[in-house]
């Protein structure tokens, strides 16, 4: 069975940081570009970052720059998203998602939810007091 999943999400205080791991099987991700994108309440689906087969070339959504850190381990069939500085507008479902797209498109932002071929089924993040 093909699927991704998701882990690591859980209520954190603001300021605080979370680990989100993405998790495929049945499948390899070493030819597969990885989204994470994010859900909050009552709002659509939005892109949070994406990272290239290679890991050499990732992206970021303005609100996310310079507080999280997409990465990948080839070898484990993982992506992570590091999130530090967690903001109350952070909170939400995270879904992570494999999509076969060029290194360029994942550099400069060319890619969407049209382009995703395989989901994940998300997890909560809250950042709350």
């Amino acid at each position: 069975q093909l699927q991704l999943v998701e882990s690591g999400g859980g209520l954190v205080q603001p300021g605080g940081s979370l680990r989100l791991s993405c998790a495929a099987s049945g499948f390899s991700l070493d030819y597969y570009a990885v989204a994470w994108f994010r859900q909050a309440p009552g709002k659509e689906r939005e892109p949070v970052s994406c990272i290239s087969s290679s890991g050499g070339s990732t992206h970021y959504a303005d609100s996310v720059k310079g507080r999280f850190t997409i990465s990948r381990d080839n070898t484990k069939n993982t992506v992570v998203l590091q999130m530090d500085g967690l903001k109350p507008e952070d909170t939400g479902v995270y879904y992570c998602a494999a999509l076969r797209v060029l290194a360029s498109v994942v550099a400069t932002g060319g890619w969407s939810s049209y382009d995703i071929d395989y989901w994940g089924k998300g997890i909560l993040v809250t950042v709350s007091t």
